[in-house]
């Protein structure tokens, strides 16, 4: 051998002796690497176009502000919609376990007895890997090793995931005190943190924060309700000048029976009932905003909370809502539609490697949180959930991870409403009051994104709202040009109601 081929032979042992010592000192970073907290905070009731991100105006919520110009916006974010007139109880049962909108019927949804008492120990023994729960947020976090912290109202959301967090407090609360309003749910948040700087430790949290705001009866604090014109209960006789003005998508009165007589959210909200008139809707708002700026107010002191534990850079900071809401939009108080006010929901998110103040499409649904969530904590992602992580997404990899959403209102009369989604083109369509009421929607959304009607070029709407609908801002379903689209649009929902296992089907399926 020569001396040339002895040095090429040492030059390659000694790239490959490189090679193994980079990738065991890579394997080492990644070992000692510390997993990233989560602060996972829900408002109930919320619609996105409430926040500034969202192109609001009236409201004052600058701590959320802050959350999105340092952070990532997803700006077609949904829950997937109901088989019951309480929407939050679906949607929460999705977020927590991964599952679609019809996998979580059978979930436990059972109110905890007012005497509960939470005994993590002897509720985690008592599950399976059998059990849906085994596969929840907190159950799923825990056994990685995190400490999972949940404060939320009481009821309406997955019992079976809410008794396996560490720690846990249920209560609904409406009214503008400390007390019993929304800086009851954030002092238990802070209460824990501070034990994190009086007994600093490494295991990383989960803390699910949840405002039981602005979820009616919106009983905002008097500073407040005087700054956005409102008042308690309401409704006024007259339009306060100062209250927020009337959506563009305003109506009266929804033009058909949308198919759920008697509902509660239609017919008993406090300070409205069936009353959308101008003064009533406009001061609805106003308490709604109020609500809103208290819970930003409560979410500043937990940021600033968060900073002092030294936590603040390595931790994910997601704020989303469980669906959205109309007050006053469509002629409709509630969220049991599928309107885009209703079924989309705010979704800001902050935290490691993520860039400031974007805004990205995202296409994602609620059931999407638990694996997205996984894959930022390297944990793995279990079989059970219908969700996508949308981890590329937030790497900027991606900008959306799906192309249709389907969306579902089933709660009152059947089959219901049902919904798909692709590109600019949103279908809706309605089988309710026994075959009384089919109606078929198409909305091109880049052209007409608040879903306007023919109602709204009613002289006396136009003259409330100070909005002139555009000509192609219109229900297109009837339209001879649109008859290709309207197919089409058709046939993907069913292909997606199959896909989904929907277990009804419409009139002309």
């Amino acid at each position: 051998m020569t001396v040339e081929s002895q040095i090429l032979i040492n030059i390659k042992n000694l790239a490959i002796i490189c090679m193994i010592l980079n990738g065991l000192f890579s394997i080492a970073q990644n070992t000692n690497q510390k997993q990233p907290n989560i602060l996972l905070i829900i408002t109930d009731d919320q619609d996105a176009e409430t926040l500034g991100v969202y192109g609001d105006t009236f409201c004052d919520t600058p701590n959320i502000d802050k959350l999105a110009t340092e952070g990532l916006t997803l700006t077609s974010a949904h829950h997937m919609g109901s088989f019951r007139a309480a929407v939050c109880t679906p949607s929460r049962c999705m977020l927590m376990t991964g599952r679609n909108v019809w996998e979580t019927q059978n979930l436990n949804v059972s109110y905890p007895p007012l005497d509960y008492i939470h005994q993590i120990k002897k509720n985690y023994a008592q599950i399976s890997s059998e059990d849906p729960s085994y596969y929840s947020l907190p159950a799923l976090f825990k056994r990685a090793g995190y400490y999972t912290f949940r404060t939320c109202k009481r009821g309406n959301s997955y019992e079976g995931a809410n008794l396996l967090f560490d720690e846990r407090y249920d209560k609904t609360n409406r009214e503008a005190n400390d007390e019993n309003g929304s800086q009851w749910h954030s002092n238990k948040v802070i209460d824990y943190l501070n034990r994190r700087i009086d007994e600093p430790t490494e295991q990383p949290f989960f803390i699910y924060l949840g405002f039981s705001h602005p979820h009616d009866p919106r009983r905002g604090n008097e500073a407040l309700l005087k700054k956005y014109g409102a008042v308690n209960p309401g409704p006024p006789t007259v339009v306060n000048p100062k209250t927020p003005k009337l959506p563009i998508n305003y109506l009266p009165a929804h033009p058909f029976e949308e198919g759920h007589p008697d509902l509660r959210d239609e017919n008993s909200v406090e300070g409205v009932m069936t009353k959308r008139d101008e003064a009533t809707v406009r001061n609805e708002r106003g308490k709604e905003l109020a609500t809103i700026e208290a819970i930003d107010t409560e979410i500043g002191r937990v940021l600033q909370k968060l900073r002092a534990t030294g936590e603040l850079d390595n931790t994910y900071i997601l704020f989303i809502s469980d669906h959205g809401i109309a007050v006053g939009k469509h002629g409709l108080m509630g969220k049991q539609n599928l309107y885009e006010h209703s079924i989309k929901i705010p979704f800001i998110i902050k935290g490691p490697n993520i860039e400031s103040n974007i805004k990205v499409k995202g296409n994602i649904y609620l059931s999407d949180v638990l694996p997205t969530l996984c894959d930022l904590a390297g944990i793995e992602i279990p079989e059970t959930v219908y969700g996508k992580s949308f981890k590329t997404v937030l790497e900027g990899k991606d900008k959306t991870i799906r192309d249709v959403i389907y969306g579902v209102y089933s709660g009152g009369t059947k089959p219901g409403i049902r919904s798909i989604k692709k590109g600019d083109w949103k279908l809706i369509k309605y089988d309710v009051m026994n075959g009384q009421v089919r109606k078929t929607q198409l909305f091109n959304l880049k052209d007409n994104p608040n879903e306007l009607l023919i109602e709204h070029r009613h002289p006396k709407i136009i003259s409330l709202t100070g909005n002139i609908p555009k000509i192609n801002q219109i229900n297109l379903a009837d339209q001879k040009k649109y008859a290709v689209k309207r197919k089409e649009m058709e046939e993907l929902l069913l292909a997606e109601m199959k896909a989904i296992d929907d277990p009804f089907r419409l009139w002309d399926q």
